[in-house]
């Protein structure tokens, strides 16, 4: 539940960024001066959606190396790591992309995770933890689903899925705002505080059910890296990883990570708000892959 919050937390406080911007410069005040025009009010939530989800996607790898402190590695200081640089590269040119930055953080936690803004400049970071963990076949597996992940434009795709149901939440937030200030409130001119009560809390609301969407793509596009990073390896190896990660216990990741990291999550009602499908879907689904 807490990566939820984080996840809804970080999405609002963008968007009140940009509203704030937004009135600083006076074009949300003009906008509610003139009345709520569709095609003006859509462009304005268009602007405010998709540049929140785009400026949190520009700042993706920066805030996942603070976040967890990774090291990226410059010059390899030993074996390990010089086996983490030849394995990238090896399956970074593999699979058709730019050399991604590698990174090692430290936590006993098995996990790793790829971000970055476009295929040819991402980062690929992996836990102390789970180069311990894992054997050389498991963890290259592990590698090349996050390799799968930069290839096929994941992080680009969901930011943009996120933008899109960002601008729809913006939107029909505040129509419905304006139509209960308006229709029940009796408000004549201008809005009144009905409309800006209304419309927070149905911004709140259609946020949390427009994250469902986001999460079912995610869930939806694991499946296609877990594919991948057998392609990259073996069908072997990427079961025997995703087994490896059912026999241990891994905390979640920090929320701007977690829906890039290679963990599962829990089943139940929390299911449809899971980044991940469960481990068992997923190897089950692997051995029946058509590869």
């Amino acid at each position: 539940m807490k990566r939820i919050f984080l996840f809804l937390i970080t999405n609002l406080a963008i968007l009140v960024v940009l509203s704030i911007s937004m009135r600083i410069l006076g074009i949300e005040p003009y906008l509610q001066a003139s009345g709520l025009n569709m095609t003006t009010l859509l462009v304005f939530a268009g602007i405010m959606g998709m540049g929140g989800a785009l400026i949190s996607l520009a700042m993706s790898k920066w805030m996942a190396k603070m976040s967890v402190g990774a090291r990226v590695i410059e010059t390899p200081q030993n074996a390990t790591e010089r086996w983490l640089l030849e394995t990238v590269e090896r399956q970074a040119l593999k699979a058709g992309i730019g050399m991604p930055e590698v990174a090692i953080y430290d936590s006993p936690d098995v996990n790793a995770f790829a971000t970055g803004m476009n295929r040819d400049n991402a980062l690929v970071a992996v836990s102390t933890g789970l180069l311990q963990s894992m054997t050389r076949e498991e963890a290259e597996a592990v590698l090349g689903h996050e390799i799968s992940h930069v290839a096929n434009g994941d992080m680009v795709t969901l930011a943009l899925i996120q933008g899109v149901v960002n601008t729809f939440v913006i939107f029909l937030s505040r129509i419905i705002g304006h139509t209960v200030d308006r229709v029940i409130f009796k408000t004549e001119r201008g809005n009144g505080p009905a409309f800006f009560v209304t419309m927070i809390v149905a911004e709140l609301v259609l946020g949390i059910l427009a994250s469902l969407i986001v999460m079912w793509f995610s869930r939806q596009r694991e499946f296609r890296a877990d594919r991948g990073g057998a392609q990259l390896t073996s069908r072997k190896a990427m079961i025997a990883a995703l087994e490896r990660l059912q026999a241990v216990h891994t905390a979640p990741l920090p929320d701007k990570m977690a829906a890039f990291g290679i963990s599962g999550g829990k089943n139940g009602l929390m299911r449809l708000f899971m980044t991940h499908p469960p481990l068992e879907e997923r190897i089950a689904a692997l051995r029946e892959a058509d590869l």
